[in-house]
């Protein structure tokens, strides 16, 4: 006999999905024009717009050449810029990747559909029959400023922001403004899911500052304004102090790499500040520093170790795109987010006290540490 299986069932894990369009986070199709037009306001838009961070172009050759390569995929190194050619077809899933590392996206909407759109009103190239790829218009431009809107226009675009052809500066402010409005937030996480071998104790226990450590780092991050999690282990949770909000991994036996994806799979369009609990010098006003100097569009940023001039990867900003990035390094056999931080495009920052990154995590160090500190 076979069993019924109840409406509610789902075949997949209930796992958060990033806020991704059909090529990245930010993607903007331009349609309702000729293609010319299309890439000469790109190739403005790209001018203007190049200190926000990489811009990304998606467009179709009307007058491609076969490919008559044996080859599948070929990569050649131009010198000034490198290129990968392709011979199969690609599917979305395939092309994020691809356009990770860009802030911006512009899209020909004439070819391609994107999850925002800027639309053209031009008698050239009417919309009528492209209707269905204007799911979240947010701008009206008119080719020339006489044009009218045509009723079944109207639905689509009543209420949005309209700027004629010529107004290519004030296209730009716009464009500028959304990508701005689209800046990922910064969540804290308090990693305390070490088991702290060498220490022989539970580092994020101990006491430094008259409460445990993670406790004070939690604080510290709630007294900037920065809702924080304490990431642990499973079996540490009946430890963790009573009203200190817990996340415990979801990826197992990897250490701080799988504390940070254990975190984007809770929360993948947030940025993760990760914080160990090994830095009982640490203070607030390096961690302000960190903020202040964050660039949301590297794959993190990070204090560079004034002990070994390397990233220091257990206090850093891991932006949203990280988490595709530590998913690679880890399909590839790698579990240490600081390769990953080595071999990826971030903001190196030197901190204002080389102490506060000192790491304690011998007996040893301890006393030393807490006579410090009480001196």
């Amino acid at each position: 006999m076979i069993s019924e299986v109840p409406k509610s069932h789902k075949k997949h894990a209930n796992i958060s999905r990033p806020s991704l369009g059909s090529f990245a986070r930010n993607e903007l199709a331009i349609l309702g024009t000729p293609c010319g037009n299309i890439k000469q306001l790109v190739q403005h838009l790209v001018e203007s717009l190049n200190d926000i961070g990489e811009l990304g172009f998606v467009d179709a050759d009307h007058k491609a050449a076969a490919y008559e390569d044996h080859q599948s995929l070929t990569f050649t190194d131009k010198i000034s810029y490198r290129r990968l050619d392709y011979k199969q077809d690609f599917n979305s899933f395939q092309l994020k990747p691809l356009f990770n590392s860009c802030e911006l996206v512009l899209v020909n909407g004439n070819h391609f559909e994107a999850a925002n759109q800027i639309v053209i009103l031009d008698q050239k190239k009417p919309l009528e029959r492209k209707l269905a790829r204007l799911s979240n218009p947010v701008l009206l431009v008119k080719k020339t400023p006489d044009l009218e809107v045509p009723d079944y226009l109207l639905p689509y675009v009543e209420g949005l922001p309209v700027l004629d052809w010529e107004q290519t500066e004030s296209i730009v402010k716009f464009v500028r403004d959304w990508v701005s409005t689209r800046k990922p937030s910064v969540k804290g996480l308090v990693l305390a899911g070490g088991k702290s071998v060498r220490m022989k104790r539970d580092k994020g226990a101990i006491d430094y500052h008259g409460v445990s450590q993670r406790q004070y780092v939690h604080g510290q991050l709630i007294s900037l304004g920065i809702d924080s999690v304490v990431s642990c282990r499973e079996d540490q949770t009946e430890t963790i102090e009573s009203g200190l909000p817990v996340l415990t991994d979801s990826f197992q036996g990897l250490g701080p790499m799988g504390a940070l994806l254990t975190a984007f799979k809770s929360d993948p369009d947030s940025a993760w500040l990760a914080i160990a609990c090994d830095l009982p010098y640490l203070t607030k006003d390096t961690i302000q520093y960190l903020l202040d100097h964050r660039d949301h569009t590297r794959i993190a940023t990070a204090f560079k170790s004034p002990f070994d001039e390397f990233p220091e990867p257990l206090i850093t900003i891991w932006e949203p795109r990280s988490y595709s990035v530590l998913l690679n390094f880890l399909s590839q056999g790698y579990s240490c987010p600081r390769k990953a931080l080595i071999n990826s495009k971030i903001n190196l920052v030197n901190a204002p006290e080389a102490k506060d990154l000192s790491n304690v995590n011998h007996p040893e160090e301890y006393q030393n540490a807490v006579a410090d500190l009480r001196s």
